[in-house]
Protein backbone atom coordinates (compact mmCIF):
# COMPACT_ATOMS: atom_id res chain seq x y z
CA UNK A 1 0.00 0.00 0.00
CA UNK A 2 2.38 2.39 -0.94
CA UNK A 3 2.20 5.13 -3.13
CA UNK A 4 4.19 6.37 -6.08
CA UNK A 5 5.03 9.44 -7.25
CA UNK A 6 3.04 8.08 -10.24
CA UNK A 7 0.18 8.68 -8.21
CA UNK A 8 0.68 12.31 -7.74
CA UNK A 9 1.57 12.43 -11.28
CA UNK A 10 -1.87 11.53 -11.98
CA UNK A 11 -3.66 13.98 -9.42
CA UNK A 12 -0.73 16.85 -10.12
CA UNK A 13 -3.45 19.65 -11.36
CA UNK A 14 -5.86 18.78 -8.56
CA UNK A 15 -3.60 18.95 -6.15
CA UNK A 16 -2.12 22.18 -7.37
CA UNK A 17 -5.35 23.60 -7.60
CA UNK A 18 -6.34 22.34 -3.91
CA UNK A 19 -2.91 23.78 -2.45
CA UNK A 20 -3.25 26.83 -4.26
CA UNK A 21 -6.60 27.44 -2.52
CA UNK A 22 -5.98 26.34 1.05
CA UNK A 23 -2.68 29.14 0.37
CA UNK A 24 -5.20 31.79 -1.01
CA UNK A 25 -7.33 31.65 2.11
CA UNK A 26 -4.74 32.11 4.40
CA UNK A 27 -3.15 34.82 2.62
CA UNK A 28 -6.58 36.80 2.29
CA UNK A 29 -6.48 37.28 5.97
CA UNK A 30 -3.71 39.73 5.48
CA UNK A 31 -5.35 42.15 2.24
CA UNK A 32 -7.65 44.67 2.94
CA UNK A 33 -11.18 44.71 2.68
CA UNK A 34 -10.87 47.25 0.19
CA UNK A 35 -8.15 45.29 -2.31
CA UNK A 36 -9.96 41.83 -2.44
CA UNK A 37 -9.20 42.18 -6.08
CA UNK A 38 -6.23 41.10 -5.27
CA UNK A 39 -7.42 37.74 -4.31
CA UNK A 40 -9.50 37.58 -7.15
CA UNK A 41 -6.19 38.05 -9.66
CA UNK A 42 -4.38 35.32 -7.46
CA UNK A 43 -7.24 33.08 -7.78
CA UNK A 44 -7.20 33.31 -11.62
CA UNK A 45 -3.69 32.78 -11.62
CA UNK A 46 -3.84 29.53 -9.71
CA UNK A 47 -6.94 28.26 -12.19
CA UNK A 48 -4.54 29.44 -15.42
CA UNK A 49 -1.23 27.78 -14.35
CA UNK A 50 -3.58 24.71 -13.78
CA UNK A 51 -5.29 25.08 -16.44
CA UNK A 52 -1.65 25.11 -18.01
CA UNK A 53 -0.35 21.28 -15.96
CA UNK A 54 -3.41 20.18 -17.84
CA UNK A 55 -2.99 21.14 -20.99
CA UNK A 56 0.63 19.31 -20.55
CA UNK A 57 -1.16 16.00 -19.97
CA UNK A 58 -2.63 15.46 -23.48
CA UNK A 59 -1.74 12.67 -24.58
CA UNK A 60 -1.06 10.67 -21.18
CA UNK A 61 -2.78 7.40 -20.11
CA UNK A 62 -2.44 6.57 -16.26
CA UNK A 63 -3.73 5.52 -13.35
CA UNK A 64 -3.17 6.52 -9.53
CA UNK A 65 -4.01 5.84 -6.24
CA UNK A 66 -4.67 1.72 -6.63
CA UNK A 67 -7.21 2.29 -9.33
CA UNK A 68 -9.34 5.17 -7.87
CA UNK A 69 -8.31 7.92 -10.19
CA UNK A 70 -7.65 7.98 -13.88
CA UNK A 71 -5.68 10.51 -15.89
CA UNK A 72 -6.59 10.03 -19.76
CA UNK A 73 -7.46 11.68 -22.28
CA UNK A 74 -11.98 12.42 -21.15
CA UNK A 75 -10.55 13.57 -17.94
CA UNK A 76 -7.85 16.25 -19.16
CA UNK A 77 -10.90 17.20 -21.73
CA UNK A 78 -12.74 18.17 -19.05
CA UNK A 79 -10.41 19.39 -16.60
CA UNK A 80 -9.59 21.59 -19.17
CA UNK A 81 -13.48 22.69 -19.73
CA UNK A 82 -13.57 23.08 -16.17
CA UNK A 83 -10.44 25.22 -15.43
CA UNK A 84 -11.98 27.45 -18.15
CA UNK A 85 -14.92 27.79 -16.64
CA UNK A 86 -13.51 28.86 -13.26
CA UNK A 87 -11.26 31.46 -14.95
CA UNK A 88 -14.24 32.56 -16.48
CA UNK A 89 -16.73 32.61 -13.17
CA UNK A 90 -14.02 34.80 -11.23
CA UNK A 91 -13.88 37.00 -14.03
CA UNK A 92 -17.84 37.66 -14.17
CA UNK A 93 -17.54 37.67 -9.93
CA UNK A 94 -15.11 40.37 -10.31
CA UNK A 95 -17.09 43.83 -10.39
CA UNK A 96 -20.11 41.66 -9.54
CA UNK A 97 -19.63 41.34 -6.20
CA UNK A 98 -18.18 44.25 -5.64
CA UNK A 99 -20.96 46.37 -6.60
CA UNK A 100 -23.42 44.17 -4.72
CA UNK A 101 -21.80 44.70 -1.83
CA UNK A 102 -20.92 40.97 -1.32
CA UNK A 103 -17.10 41.25 -1.90
CA UNK A 104 -15.58 38.81 0.53
CA UNK A 105 -12.06 36.86 0.34
CA UNK A 106 -13.43 33.73 0.26
CA UNK A 107 -15.71 33.92 -2.41
CA UNK A 108 -12.77 33.25 -4.60
CA UNK A 109 -11.29 30.63 -2.33
CA UNK A 110 -14.46 28.71 -2.16
CA UNK A 111 -15.17 29.14 -6.15
CA UNK A 112 -11.71 27.32 -6.30
CA UNK A 113 -12.37 24.51 -3.91
CA UNK A 114 -15.89 23.56 -6.09
CA UNK A 115 -13.45 23.06 -8.92
CA UNK A 116 -11.25 20.76 -7.64
CA UNK A 117 -14.71 18.43 -6.80
CA UNK A 118 -15.41 18.92 -10.50
CA UNK A 119 -11.69 18.05 -11.55
CA UNK A 120 -11.84 15.09 -9.09
CA UNK A 121 -15.15 14.20 -10.56
CA UNK A 122 -13.62 13.55 -13.60
CA UNK A 123 -11.14 11.81 -12.86
CA UNK A 124 -12.97 9.17 -11.12
CA UNK A 125 -12.63 5.27 -11.36
CA UNK A 126 -14.34 4.23 -8.11
CA UNK A 127 -17.59 5.09 -6.87
CA UNK A 128 -16.44 6.28 -3.37
CA UNK A 129 -14.13 8.93 -5.21
CA UNK A 130 -17.27 9.89 -7.53
CA UNK A 131 -18.92 10.30 -4.02
CA UNK A 132 -16.45 12.53 -2.52
CA UNK A 133 -15.71 14.66 -5.64
CA UNK A 134 -19.79 15.31 -5.33
CA UNK A 135 -19.50 16.50 -1.88
CA UNK A 136 -16.36 18.46 -2.89
CA UNK A 137 -18.20 20.34 -5.52
CA UNK A 138 -21.44 20.47 -3.75
CA UNK A 139 -20.91 21.83 -0.22
CA UNK A 140 -19.06 24.86 -1.68
CA UNK A 141 -21.47 25.90 -3.72
CA UNK A 142 -24.16 25.46 -0.84
CA UNK A 143 -22.46 28.42 0.79
CA UNK A 144 -21.72 30.53 -2.30
CA UNK A 145 -26.09 30.08 -3.32
CA UNK A 146 -26.46 31.99 0.32
CA UNK A 147 -23.63 34.11 -0.01
CA UNK A 148 -25.50 37.75 -0.45
CA UNK A 149 -26.46 37.62 3.28
CA UNK A 150 -28.37 38.79 4.42
CA UNK A 151 -30.59 39.33 1.90
CA UNK A 152 -33.56 36.42 2.24
CA UNK A 153 -33.85 35.64 -1.25
CA UNK A 154 -30.31 34.29 -1.43
CA UNK A 155 -30.04 32.41 2.28
CA UNK A 156 -33.11 31.01 0.66
CA UNK A 157 -31.43 29.83 -2.28
CA UNK A 158 -28.74 28.35 -0.01
CA UNK A 159 -31.20 26.37 2.05
CA UNK A 160 -32.92 24.86 -0.55
CA UNK A 161 -29.91 23.76 -2.41
CA UNK A 162 -28.43 22.26 0.43
CA UNK A 163 -31.68 20.55 1.91
CA UNK A 164 -32.51 18.75 -1.96
CA UNK A 165 -28.70 18.22 -2.48
CA UNK A 166 -28.25 16.29 0.79
CA UNK A 167 -31.19 14.42 -0.56
CA UNK A 168 -30.12 13.65 -3.53
CA UNK A 169 -27.03 12.54 -2.48
CA UNK A 170 -28.43 9.86 -0.51
CA UNK A 171 -29.36 8.23 -3.57
CA UNK A 172 -25.93 8.33 -4.97
CA UNK A 173 -24.66 6.69 -1.61
CA UNK A 174 -27.26 3.77 -1.70
CA UNK A 175 -27.22 3.45 -5.56
CA UNK A 176 -23.14 3.01 -4.76
CA UNK A 177 -24.11 0.46 -1.97
CA UNK A 178 -26.32 -2.11 -3.74
CA UNK A 179 -23.85 -2.01 -6.44
CA UNK A 180 -21.24 -2.62 -3.96
CA UNK A 181 -23.46 -5.65 -3.13
CA UNK A 182 -23.80 -6.89 -6.70
CA UNK A 183 -19.98 -6.50 -7.76
CA UNK A 184 -18.40 -7.06 -4.31
CA UNK A 185 -16.44 -3.52 -5.16
CA UNK A 186 -16.78 0.13 -5.70
CA UNK A 187 -13.87 0.46 -8.12
CA UNK A 188 -15.20 0.74 -12.39
CA UNK A 189 -13.06 -1.77 -13.73
CA UNK A 190 -13.93 -4.09 -11.51
CA UNK A 191 -17.64 -3.32 -11.61
CA UNK A 192 -17.69 -3.74 -15.61
CA UNK A 193 -15.74 -7.31 -15.06
CA UNK A 194 -18.49 -8.43 -12.74
CA UNK A 195 -20.72 -7.36 -15.54
CA UNK A 196 -19.61 -8.50 -18.23
CA UNK A 197 -18.76 -12.39 -16.72
CA UNK A 198 -22.41 -12.41 -15.90
CA UNK A 199 -26.00 -10.97 -17.12
CA UNK A 200 -26.46 -8.16 -15.26
CA UNK A 201 -28.52 -8.52 -11.75
CA UNK A 202 -31.42 -6.30 -10.58
CA UNK A 203 -29.42 -5.52 -7.56
CA UNK A 204 -26.83 -3.67 -9.85
CA UNK A 205 -29.59 -2.29 -12.24
CA UNK A 206 -31.00 -0.71 -9.43
CA UNK A 207 -27.97 0.68 -7.81
CA UNK A 208 -27.36 2.02 -11.21
CA UNK A 209 -30.53 3.63 -11.25
CA UNK A 210 -30.06 5.36 -8.15
CA UNK A 211 -26.83 7.25 -9.37
CA UNK A 212 -28.76 7.98 -12.10
CA UNK A 213 -31.41 9.69 -10.04
CA UNK A 214 -28.81 11.15 -7.87
CA UNK A 215 -26.85 13.14 -11.02
CA UNK A 216 -29.98 13.93 -12.51
CA UNK A 217 -30.44 15.87 -9.56
CA UNK A 218 -27.00 17.77 -10.42
CA UNK A 219 -27.30 18.07 -13.94
CA UNK A 220 -31.35 19.62 -13.45
CA UNK A 221 -33.10 16.98 -15.49
CA UNK A 222 -36.78 16.25 -14.90
CA UNK A 223 -38.06 15.64 -12.79
CA UNK A 224 -35.58 16.31 -10.52
CA UNK A 225 -35.56 20.07 -11.61
CA UNK A 226 -37.60 21.45 -9.12
CA UNK A 227 -34.49 23.09 -7.21
CA UNK A 228 -33.40 24.29 -10.46
CA UNK A 229 -35.66 28.19 -10.89
CA UNK A 230 -35.83 29.19 -7.15
CA UNK A 231 -31.62 28.56 -6.54
CA UNK A 232 -30.52 30.44 -9.57
CA UNK A 233 -32.77 33.13 -8.76
CA UNK A 234 -32.43 33.66 -5.65
CA UNK A 235 -28.16 33.03 -5.68
CA UNK A 236 -25.98 36.33 -6.25
CA UNK A 237 -26.03 36.26 -10.02
CA UNK A 238 -22.14 35.36 -10.68
CA UNK A 239 -22.83 32.00 -8.86
CA UNK A 240 -25.19 31.21 -10.61
CA UNK A 241 -23.37 31.94 -13.95
CA UNK A 242 -20.85 29.51 -12.20
CA UNK A 243 -22.94 26.91 -11.04
CA UNK A 244 -24.94 26.53 -13.72
CA UNK A 245 -22.10 25.77 -16.73
CA UNK A 246 -19.55 24.07 -13.89
CA UNK A 247 -21.91 21.85 -12.00
CA UNK A 248 -23.58 20.73 -15.44
CA UNK A 249 -20.23 19.41 -16.53
CA UNK A 250 -19.48 17.94 -14.07
CA UNK A 251 -22.51 15.97 -13.37
CA UNK A 252 -22.14 14.91 -17.05
CA UNK A 253 -18.98 14.26 -16.77
CA UNK A 254 -19.57 11.27 -13.98
CA UNK A 255 -22.72 10.05 -15.47
CA UNK A 256 -20.49 9.35 -19.24
CA UNK A 257 -17.32 8.05 -17.10
CA UNK A 258 -19.68 6.04 -14.65
CA UNK A 259 -21.90 4.48 -17.23
CA UNK A 260 -19.18 4.11 -20.10
CA UNK A 261 -16.79 2.25 -17.82
CA UNK A 262 -18.80 0.76 -15.26
CA UNK A 263 -22.15 0.32 -16.76
CA UNK A 264 -22.42 -0.10 -20.88
CA UNK A 265 -24.06 -4.24 -20.05
CA UNK A 266 -27.27 -2.76 -18.72
CA UNK A 267 -27.05 0.52 -21.20
CA UNK A 268 -29.55 -1.57 -23.02
CA UNK A 269 -31.65 -2.04 -20.08
CA UNK A 270 -31.85 1.69 -19.30
CA UNK A 271 -32.52 3.02 -22.97
CA UNK A 272 -36.34 3.71 -22.16
CA UNK A 273 -35.74 5.50 -19.15
CA UNK A 274 -32.75 7.45 -20.53
CA UNK A 275 -35.01 8.34 -23.62
CA UNK A 276 -37.69 9.43 -21.27
CA UNK A 277 -36.03 11.62 -19.03
CA UNK A 278 -34.33 13.58 -22.06
CA UNK A 279 -37.59 13.99 -23.74
CA UNK A 280 -39.51 15.05 -20.59
CA UNK A 281 -36.79 17.65 -19.47
CA UNK A 282 -36.48 18.67 -23.18
CA UNK A 283 -40.32 19.30 -23.16
CA UNK A 284 -41.06 20.20 -19.80
CA UNK A 285 -37.89 23.10 -19.76
CA UNK A 286 -38.99 24.61 -22.71
CA UNK A 287 -42.43 24.86 -21.96
CA UNK A 288 -42.41 26.41 -18.87
CA UNK A 289 -39.75 28.91 -20.12
CA UNK A 290 -42.26 30.26 -22.23
CA UNK A 291 -44.18 32.04 -19.05
CA UNK A 292 -41.45 33.23 -17.61
CA UNK A 293 -40.63 37.40 -16.78
CA UNK A 294 -37.54 37.82 -15.33
CA UNK A 295 -34.44 36.60 -17.45
CA UNK A 296 -32.58 34.51 -14.17
CA UNK A 297 -35.72 31.90 -14.06
CA UNK A 298 -35.56 32.06 -17.84
CA UNK A 299 -32.38 31.03 -18.28
CA UNK A 300 -32.77 28.47 -15.00
CA UNK A 301 -35.61 26.62 -17.55
CA UNK A 302 -33.53 27.25 -20.54
CA UNK A 303 -30.50 24.99 -18.23
CA UNK A 304 -32.97 22.25 -17.43
CA UNK A 305 -33.80 22.41 -21.47
CA UNK A 306 -30.00 21.80 -22.48
CA UNK A 307 -29.80 19.26 -19.97
CA UNK A 308 -32.41 17.23 -21.89
CA UNK A 309 -30.37 17.51 -24.88
CA UNK A 310 -27.15 16.64 -23.30
CA UNK A 311 -28.97 13.56 -21.78
CA UNK A 312 -29.51 12.47 -25.67
CA UNK A 313 -26.00 11.41 -25.88
CA UNK A 314 -26.63 8.90 -23.10
CA UNK A 315 -29.81 7.25 -25.48
CA UNK A 316 -27.25 5.40 -28.26
CA UNK A 317 -25.58 3.76 -25.58
CA UNK A 318 -26.63 0.16 -26.20
CA UNK A 319 -25.31 0.52 -29.91
CA UNK A 320 -21.46 0.20 -29.85
CA UNK A 321 -21.57 1.25 -33.25
CA UNK A 322 -22.53 4.93 -32.37
CA UNK A 323 -21.67 5.15 -28.52
CA UNK A 324 -18.04 6.83 -29.41
CA UNK A 325 -19.52 9.09 -31.68
CA UNK A 326 -22.62 10.25 -29.20
CA UNK A 327 -20.28 10.80 -26.18
CA UNK A 328 -17.92 13.04 -28.33
CA UNK A 329 -21.20 14.78 -29.32
CA UNK A 330 -22.12 15.02 -25.91
CA UNK A 331 -18.86 16.63 -25.02
CA UNK A 332 -18.78 19.13 -27.87
CA UNK A 333 -22.57 20.06 -26.85
CA UNK A 334 -21.05 20.80 -22.91
CA UNK A 335 -18.35 23.48 -24.61
CA UNK A 336 -20.83 25.08 -26.61
CA UNK A 337 -23.18 25.11 -23.70
CA UNK A 338 -20.99 26.57 -21.18
CA UNK A 339 -19.58 29.21 -23.75
CA UNK A 340 -22.63 30.74 -24.86
CA UNK A 341 -24.21 30.29 -21.00
CA UNK A 342 -21.31 32.32 -19.44
CA UNK A 343 -21.91 34.90 -22.79
CA UNK A 344 -25.40 35.25 -21.65
CA UNK A 345 -25.05 35.51 -18.01
CA UNK A 346 -22.45 38.10 -18.55
CA UNK A 347 -24.73 40.31 -20.07
CA UNK A 348 -27.50 39.81 -16.85
CA UNK A 349 -24.77 40.66 -15.39
CA UNK A 350 -24.36 43.73 -16.79
CA UNK A 351 -28.00 45.12 -16.45
CA UNK A 352 -28.81 44.55 -12.89
CA UNK A 353 -29.32 46.65 -10.53
CA UNK A 354 -28.93 46.91 -6.76
CA UNK A 355 -31.59 44.70 -4.65
CA UNK A 356 -32.89 42.59 -8.33
CA UNK A 357 -33.18 45.40 -10.35
CA UNK A 358 -33.03 45.39 -13.65
CA UNK A 359 -33.65 41.45 -14.11
CA UNK A 360 -37.24 41.47 -16.04
CA UNK A 361 -36.97 41.08 -19.71
CA UNK A 362 -38.64 43.91 -20.08
CA UNK A 363 -35.96 45.79 -18.69
CA UNK A 364 -34.00 45.00 -22.15
CA UNK A 365 -36.32 47.78 -23.76
CA UNK A 366 -34.17 49.82 -25.66
CA UNK A 367 -30.44 47.81 -25.32
CA UNK A 368 -29.92 47.97 -29.07
CA UNK A 369 -30.18 51.75 -29.44
CA UNK A 370 -28.00 52.79 -26.46
CA UNK A 371 -25.85 49.96 -26.32
CA UNK A 372 -25.49 48.03 -29.55
CA UNK A 373 -22.76 45.83 -29.35
CA UNK A 374 -24.22 44.36 -25.59
CA UNK A 375 -27.07 43.90 -27.47
CA UNK A 376 -25.50 42.08 -30.48
CA UNK A 377 -23.84 39.67 -28.01
CA UNK A 378 -26.82 38.63 -26.33
CA UNK A 379 -28.43 38.17 -30.17
CA UNK A 380 -26.06 35.94 -30.50
CA UNK A 381 -26.14 33.93 -27.63
CA UNK A 382 -29.84 33.54 -28.05
CA UNK A 383 -29.65 32.07 -31.11
CA UNK A 384 -27.00 29.61 -30.12
CA UNK A 385 -29.26 28.26 -27.86
CA UNK A 386 -32.07 28.04 -29.91
CA UNK A 387 -29.63 26.39 -32.89
CA UNK A 388 -29.58 29.02 -35.20
CA UNK A 389 -26.74 29.85 -37.69
CA UNK A 390 -23.70 31.06 -37.55
CA UNK A 391 -23.14 29.60 -33.42
CA UNK A 392 -21.89 26.83 -32.04
CA UNK A 393 -25.35 26.14 -30.50
CA UNK A 394 -26.20 25.09 -34.15
CA UNK A 395 -23.71 22.58 -34.60
CA UNK A 396 -23.51 21.33 -30.75
CA UNK A 397 -27.11 19.96 -31.89
CA UNK A 398 -26.40 19.04 -35.24
CA UNK A 399 -23.82 16.56 -33.82
CA UNK A 400 -26.10 15.43 -30.89
CA UNK A 401 -29.43 14.65 -33.63
CA UNK A 402 -26.99 12.60 -35.64
CA UNK A 403 -25.59 10.34 -33.15
CA UNK A 404 -29.49 10.05 -31.66
CA UNK A 405 -30.40 9.11 -35.51
CA UNK A 406 -27.72 7.16 -36.27
CA UNK A 407 -28.74 4.83 -33.27
CA UNK A 408 -32.20 4.55 -34.43
CA UNK A 409 -33.92 6.77 -32.10
CA UNK A 410 -35.59 9.57 -35.08
CA UNK A 411 -38.44 10.15 -32.45
CA UNK A 412 -36.26 11.31 -30.34
CA UNK A 413 -34.46 13.55 -32.29
CA UNK A 414 -37.80 15.14 -33.69
CA UNK A 415 -38.61 16.26 -30.12
CA UNK A 416 -35.42 17.61 -29.89
CA UNK A 417 -36.32 19.45 -32.63
CA UNK A 418 -39.51 20.59 -32.15
CA UNK A 419 -38.63 21.54 -28.47
CA UNK A 420 -36.07 23.73 -30.25
CA UNK A 421 -38.62 25.72 -32.56
CA UNK A 422 -40.90 25.69 -29.15
CA UNK A 423 -37.53 27.59 -27.46
CA UNK A 424 -37.13 30.27 -30.23
CA UNK A 425 -40.52 31.57 -29.19
CA UNK A 426 -38.69 32.71 -25.15
CA UNK A 427 -35.45 33.20 -26.66
CA UNK A 428 -35.98 35.67 -29.84
CA UNK A 429 -38.62 37.30 -27.18
CA UNK A 430 -35.78 39.10 -25.20
CA UNK A 431 -34.43 39.56 -28.70
CA UNK A 432 -37.45 41.67 -29.75
CA UNK A 433 -37.80 43.48 -26.66
CA UNK A 434 -34.08 44.72 -27.73
CA UNK A 435 -34.32 45.75 -30.83
CA UNK A 436 -38.29 46.50 -31.05
CA UNK A 437 -39.58 48.11 -27.48
CA UNK A 438 -38.43 51.75 -26.33
CA UNK A 439 -36.51 51.64 -23.21
CA UNK A 440 -33.58 53.85 -21.12
CA UNK A 441 -31.71 50.30 -19.92
CA UNK A 442 -28.15 51.22 -18.62
CA UNK A 443 -25.51 48.87 -17.57
CA UNK A 444 -22.74 48.70 -15.69
CA UNK A 445 -18.91 49.01 -17.01
CA UNK A 446 -16.75 46.31 -16.15
CA UNK A 447 -13.47 45.63 -17.78
CA UNK A 448 -13.63 42.01 -17.37
CA UNK A 449 -17.21 41.34 -17.70
CA UNK A 450 -17.56 43.20 -21.15
CA UNK A 451 -14.09 41.49 -22.04
CA UNK A 452 -15.34 37.90 -21.38
CA UNK A 453 -18.60 38.88 -22.67
CA UNK A 454 -17.41 39.77 -25.74
CA UNK A 455 -14.73 37.04 -26.13
CA UNK A 456 -17.63 34.48 -25.18
CA UNK A 457 -19.46 35.86 -28.74
CA UNK A 458 -16.90 35.72 -30.54
CA UNK A 459 -16.36 32.36 -29.53
CA UNK A 460 -19.85 31.23 -30.40
CA UNK A 461 -19.37 32.46 -33.90
CA UNK A 462 -16.12 31.79 -34.77
CA UNK A 463 -15.87 28.19 -33.08
CA UNK A 464 -19.60 27.34 -35.59
CA UNK A 465 -17.06 27.97 -38.35
CA UNK A 466 -14.61 25.44 -37.88
CA UNK A 467 -15.77 23.14 -35.28
CA UNK A 468 -14.10 19.72 -36.13
CA UNK A 469 -11.05 20.78 -34.23
CA UNK A 470 -13.08 20.72 -31.53
CA UNK A 471 -14.91 17.76 -32.40
CA UNK A 472 -12.16 15.91 -33.21
CA UNK A 473 -10.41 16.57 -29.79
CA UNK A 474 -13.75 15.02 -27.67
CA UNK A 475 -13.45 12.46 -30.27
CA UNK A 476 -9.85 11.68 -28.98
CA UNK A 477 -10.54 12.02 -25.35
CA UNK A 478 -13.44 9.46 -25.41
CA UNK A 479 -11.23 6.37 -27.48
CA UNK A 480 -10.25 4.68 -24.64
CA UNK A 481 -13.30 5.20 -22.09
CA UNK A 482 -15.31 2.14 -23.13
Amino acid sequence: MTLTPQDYQVLTPYILLTVWACILLLLDLFIPKNRKGITALLSALGLATTLGFTLSQIGSEETGFFGMVVLDGFSTFVNALLLVSGLLGVALAYGYIRRTGIERGEYYTLLLFSVTGMMLMAQAADLIIVFLALELLSIPLYVLAAFARPRTESEEAGLKYFLLGAFSTGFVVYGIALVFGAAQSTNLAAIVGYASTSSPSLLLTIGAALILVGFGFKVAAVPFHMWTPDVYQGAPTAVTAFMSSGAKIAGFAALLRVFATAFPSIAVDMTDVLWGLAALTMIVGNLIAIAQTDIKRLLAYSSIAHAGYILMAFVPYGDASVRADSVAAGLFYLVAYAVTNFGAWGVVIALEKAEGKGLAIADYAGLSKKYPALAAAMTVFMLSLIGLPPTIGLVGKFYLFRAVIAGGFTGLAIIGVLTSLISAYYYLRVVVVMYMRDGEPTIERETWLGLTTGAMAVVTVVVSLVPQYLFAWASEAVLKLF
